[in-house]
């Protein structure tokens, strides 16, 4: 009989997926909450392992997927319990005939819910109004109390008009807004009629928008999309959300163009250095910032976790992942 396969599991994650893994090999785990390992520790955790299920804040490059290549077992297949993977060289791993399997699709409702939920919290200025009430502010009602940006009925730009950006829209149709789009092509007609997107340049969409969120993933061609040009394009009174990647905005530009009023106020779920975040960004009160949890419902994590899973014990079995993302 065969030797079970080796699966390494880099960070502690939903339990429905260790019952899948143990039952086709045998499994190390991280299981401290909330502990990342060190590239140096994941460097001498991960050689010898057939199978590395890794998130979204492992770095896996070109020199740990050569060690892990030339170890005995060789690494057959990297899966990354994120629907992104830029944290993985794609690259390097093709190179040394590595598969890299991805979760895309089943985090797509929860992020638009969270992207949306960014736009109304700054919008209407929620957290800043709560922190007002608990710290025994609240004297009563006034005409101008926490008056903030209208939502219904005004211009919401998408960029990046994928899954997660067309269920945006979908969102913003129930508060009637009206919804432009850019993308690197558009979208077939029958598309944008579901989801009433309008199609537009780049500098016509900021320009225009009222809010202007994004949805695009992480590569070269999409770093400081959005920086100091971009943002002046951006009307006085808007309103920029992120829930996509933090390194697609230049985040000291955007200090800048809050800081002078260029524009009025942004919601960010992701920042260009990550866990790191400009210390200007944290005194703002037209800010409003969260730590990454654009997926983060119990049922999203338990299926994304699950779907990593998947993918592993497909490969165990012979057949394609069904979520690889190179050949």
């Amino acid at each position: 009989m065969s030797e079970r396969p080796k699966i390494l599991v880099t960070q502690k994650i939903p339990a429905d997926a260790y019952s899948l893994l143990h039952a086709i090999g045998e499994v190390e785990a991280n299981m401290d909450e909330g502990v990342i390992w060190s590239p140096e520790e994941l460097s001498r955790r991960a050689p010898g392992h057939d199978y590395l299920l890794c998130l979204l804040t492992d770095t896996i490059d070109a020199r740990l997927l050569g060690a892990c290549a030339s170890a005995s077992p060789r690494l057959k297949l990297v899966a990354n319990m994120a629907v992104g993977y830029n944290n993985i060289d794609v690259e390097a791993a093709t190179r040394q005939q590595i598969a890299v399997s991805n979760t895309p699709g089943i985090l797509s409702d929860t992020t638009a819910d969270l992207a949306f939920a960014l736009l109304l919290a700054t919008a209407r200025r929620l957290p800043e109004a709560e922190r007002f009430l608990r710290a025994g502010k609240f004297t009563g009602w006034g005409p101008l109390l926490f008056c903030g940006a209208e939502v219904h009925g005004s211009t919401l730009g998408i960029i990046g008009a994928g899954r997660i950006g067309q269920l945006m829209a979908k969102r913003a149709s129930g508060f009637d807004m009206r919804v432009l789009y850019y993308n690197t092509k558009c979208l077939p007609a029958d598309i944008e009629d579901a989801y009433q997107l309008t199609y537009g340049g780049l500098d016509e969409l900021l320009s225009q928008s009222d809010f202007v969120s994004l949805h695009v993933p992480y590569a070269s061609s999409t770093h400081h999309l959005i920086g100091e040009r971009e943002l002046a394009l951006m009307k006085p009174s808007a309103i920029l959300v992120n829930t996509a990647r933090g390194p697609v905005v230049d985040e000291k530009a955007l200090v800048r163009a809050l800081q002078s009023g260029q524009i009025a106020g942004a919601g960010l779920d992701v920042f260009e250095h990550e866990p790191a975040v400009e210390p200007e960004l944290l005194s703002m009160e037209n800010v409003v910032l969260v730590p990454h949890i654009a997926s983060a419902s119990l049922k999203t994590r338990a299926r994304m976790a699950t779907m990593a899973a998947e993918n592993i014990v497909a490969h165990v079995q012979g057949q394609r992942p069904p979520n690889q993302v190179n050949r």
